[in-house]
């Protein structure tokens, strides 16, 4: 009888054993018959080349045309809906991802994960409700005449003129997020020499583009190394950490001294019925709850990334709308109708600005922002690392390299994820035969009942999607929609000539997770958008 029972726990053993080791043979033959490009590097993976890549997706995009939405690269493939959505918590940020950005700003919300990203989350959402956004709306308009005035100066005297309008649009914007969530003036279209905007100038350049093969190495390491021993790199003299302590020291003179005006005890009852985002923050800082406060260096860091966030990536998006407008006079000049149409409509109210309402029938500016988000998503791709092994099912099944169609891949605990946001924006069994073009006109013919509905806005994954999609994205679509019909309504935008035929002055060069535009063959000047600008009327 023992023997018997010796017998069937060593037979059990063996079952169980032998069911695992086919469970983890065929899980890692799974990935690895994953069709994808040839590795060029064992330690750099493609980083090294996808950094160095002329216009940011290039090699994205051939890789989505020979291996379809899914390919193994270095071990890395995506599945949006399931990682940011169904599974939330279980797909973490890439731990040197959440150490750059703590070097940036401090403990914010981008930075913070799991519980403490939920108490961040949980406190900032009231500021980023509907209603509350609905209080912003008149502060838009005054930034949005400003920068006109500012234009027309720039035309006094000349019918046209070439503007560097990322620079223009990068300072209307951090004026806006000064205002709206601080209720404070950063003042940076008001003087060109803006300490605030000149120090933020750059930023993403200096901390991503064409970096060394010792510092993509150097940061790889990341991944593997204590917190404690990483935060003392931001000490270190070498690119980009010098810059990085400018810009926040420069910032941390604003935010402290923003604080001390909104101290309860300087205007307790002016500050009761202020509705910027930061007072919306301290009065939940004022719970007995720790569960519902932030420090003040958790504060600090908050103002830090809406500041830099919140106007860098309008700014961009912005520029290549009225880019794509230069490159398509036809729709400027439908969009430019409809805008003069609605401002009609505006004075026959009685009014001096555009409500809610009237900013969301104008359908064309609302087509070419959401296409603008689709063709050229600032953050370009997301690494993710599973906290524990999963199954990530596959909306579109995807041929192996033995022949063989798979709609799943099983992942294990610690593989790296790296969601493409571009390339979802690019699907075209999402979007479209014609993804590859921007055509505002798909969003008025898109069948949404055949559509999976991934992002927060217009099914893109601009603004990510899930428990960490992007909190401020109303936000930003609302000052865009300003911005858009003062700025279209008043102005015509050509491109300046090419720099050789056939061929654009500006290309979306890559850095690090998202891309900057510059000119070609001058990266020195910095993040740069020339358009050649003159009155509509």
């Amino acid at each position: 009888m023992l023997l018997i029972v010796v017998a069937a726990v060593v037979l059990t053993g063996y079952l169980l054993i032998s069911l695992i080791l086919r469970r983890l043979i065929r899980r890692r033959s799974t990935i690895q018959s994953l069709r994808g490009p040839r590795m060029r590097s064992l330690l750099l993976g493609y980083e090294y080349e996808i950094s160095r890549q002329d216009e940011v997706g290039d090699l994205e995009s051939k890789w989505l045309r020979d291996y379809g939405p899914t390919w193994r690269v270095s071990g890395s493939f995506a599945a949006l809906q399931h990682i940011f959505h169904r599974s939330g918590y279980n797909y973490a940020k890439q731990p040197a991802q959440v150490h750059l950005g703590y070097f940036m700003s401090g403990p914010n919300i981008v930075w913070a994960q799991g519980s403490d990203h939920q108490r961040h989350r949980k406190i900032m959402n009231p500021a980023f409700s509907s209603s509350q956004l609905r209080s912003f709306l008149p502060l838009f308009p005054r930034t949005a005449y400003k920068l006109v005035d500012c234009w027309k100066l720039e035309l006094a005297s000349t019918q046209s003129q070439e503007i560097r309008v990322n620079t223009w649009l990068s300072r209307a914007a951090l004026d806006i997020v000064g205002e709206a969530a601080f209720d404070y003036d950063y003042k940076a279209l008001d003087a060109e020499d803006s300490a605030l905007a000149k120090a933020y100038h750059g930023i993403f350049k200096e901390a991503g583009y064409r970096l060394p093969k010792a510092t993509l190495l150097f940061r790889a390491a990341w991944d593997y190394l204590p917190f404690p021993i990483i935060k003392m790199f931001k000490y270190a003299p070498t690119k980009p950490f010098p810059h990085i302590r400018h810009v926040r020291e420069v910032y941390m003179e604003y935010g402290q001294q923003i604080l001390r005006e909104k101290r309860p005890e300087v205007d307790t009852e002016m500050r009761a019925h202020s509705k910027d985002i930061l007072s919306i923050l301290l009065k939940a800082n004022e719970s007995s709850d720790e569960k519902t406060r932030l420090t003040e260096e958790e504060i600090l860091a908050q103002m830090y990334t809406l500041t830099l966030a919140g106007h860098e990536t309008t700014a961009t998006t912005l520029s290549f709308l009225l880019y794509e407008l230069a490159r398509n006079p036809e729709y400027q000049a439908r969009m430019r109708q409809e805008i003069q149409e609605a401002r009609a409509t505006v004075s026959a109210r009685g009014g001096s600005a555009f409500s809610f309402e009237e900013l969301d029938a104008m359908t064309l500016c609302a087509n070419a922002i959401k296409e603008t988000l689709r063709m050229h998503p600032v953050v370009t791709q997301l690494p993710r690392v599973a906290t524990k092994d999963d199954v990530i099912p596959l909306a579109y099944p995807v041929m192996t390299a033995e022949g063989e169609m798979v709609s799943e891949i099983p992942i294990r605990k610690g593989q790296i994820v790296n969601t493409s946001l571009a390339m979802y924006n690019r699907l075209p069994q999402v979007w479209g035969a014609d993804a590859e073009e921007w055509n505002p006109d798909r969003f008025t013919a898109l069948d949404g009942n055949k559509q999976t509905y991934v992002g927060v806005f217009a099914n893109l994954m601009t603004f990510s999607a899930g428990t960490r999609a992007c909190i401020g994205w109303r936000f930003a679509i609302i000052e865009m929609q300003v911005l858009v019909a003062e700025l279209v309504g008043t102005f015509k935008y050509e491109l300046p000539a090419p720099v050789k035929e056939g061929e654009t002055e500006v290309r979306r060069a890559p850095t690090a997770n998202a891309f900057i535009p510059l000119i070609r063959g001058k990266p020195e000047l910095g993040p740069a958008m020339r358009l050649r600008v003159s009155l509509a009327n």
